[in-house]
């Protein structure tokens, strides 16, 4: 936060903070999200974009046809946020990721998340997704680096790290990429092809799959994974789309063999109808899984 907002309110600088979270993460913010999020009246909404614009002129560029603020091509944030909480607002909303603190008075903890993604890489990848537009990258996988132009719409949460899913134009297929692992991104100016390059082209994203899960044959007691679990007659049912099933799968250590074969505490849960992984892409990362079903 800088010295010049020092003096304005708690309630204003959420609204600020709110204005470049969706500049920054969106590539726009409209009069109307602010009196929706804030409840607030119109004339308000725009005195506080006024007083944005007048603060970080650099940072925003308003369409008169489309009356919406567009984030400028030398944005600086005002504001310092945390990773976990952009991500947060990103995916549910909670505070809309004002950086001060909130405490609802019952103290948490929850396990560090390694490797956050870079906010400035971040804040690419999700004006990529919102506005549609294609991103150039550069990647780094595990065997090589490479140069694709990826067409990105939803973000991924494997349980210890983030990743993007969308179209690569390179490989002509829908793939993950480790936010962590994308450099040098730039948003590109061209259309994208939504029959075949969009969210609605993804199989894996309209595919569904239900996990019949049960506790593990070769573990003990059985009513104690029946009560961490909430399973009613034994049985704990989900259905998730098959781009999540292999994380899910691998972050809860179920056993996913036909057999119930792998040995270890940490494998409480079975995946009682292994056979519905047939045709899910990430399958394979789910334990004990094999692609040969009558194995």
């Amino acid at each position: 936060m800088t010295n010049e907002t020092s003096d304005h309110s708690q309630a204003q600088h959420e609204r600020l903070a709110y204005i470049e979270l969706n500049l920054w993460f969106l590539g726009e913010v409209r009069r109307q999200a602010l009196v929706r999020r804030f409840q607030i009246k119109a004339a308000s909404a725009t005195r506080d974009l006024a007083l944005y614009a007048s603060l970080n002129p650099n940072n925003l560029n308003y369409d008169v046809s489309a009356k919406t603020f567009y984030i400028g091509p030398e944005f600086k944030p005002m504001y310092s946020f945390s990773s976990e909480r952009v991500i947060a607002w990103l995916t549910q909303g909670f505070a809309d990721g004002f950086p001060g603190v909130w405490s609802a008075g019952v103290p948490a903890l929850q396990p560090a998340r390694l490797g956050n993604p870079n906010l400035q890489t971040l804040g690419l990848v999700t004006r990529a997704v919102f506005q549609r537009q294609p991103l150039r990258i550069r990647y780094e996988s595990l065997n090589a680096t490479s140069e694709r132009v990826i067409v990105p719409h939803v973000l991924v949460d494997n349980g210890l790290r983030w990743h993007v899913r969308g179209f690569d134009r390179k490989s002509g297929e829908f793939r993950d990429f480790v936010i962590t692992r994308i450099l040098d991104p730039q948003l590109l100016d061209e259309t994208v092809d939504q029959e075949r390059e969009g969210r609605q082209a993804d199989s894996q994203w309209n595919q569904q799959v239900t996990l019949e899960l049960v506790h593990h044959p070769d573990q003990p007691r059985p009513e104690v994974t029946h009560l961490d679990y909430g399973m009613e007659d034994g049985l704990m049912t989900m259905t998730i789309q098959a781009l999540t099933a292999g994380y899910t799968l691998r972050q809860w250590s179920v056993d996913c063999s036909p057999d119930h074969r792998l040995r270890g505490p940490e494998y409480r849960l079975w995946l009682r109808n292994h056979e519905v992984l047939a045709g899910v892409s990430n399958a394979l990362l789910a334990p004990g899984f094999s692609a040969d079903l009558s194995d």
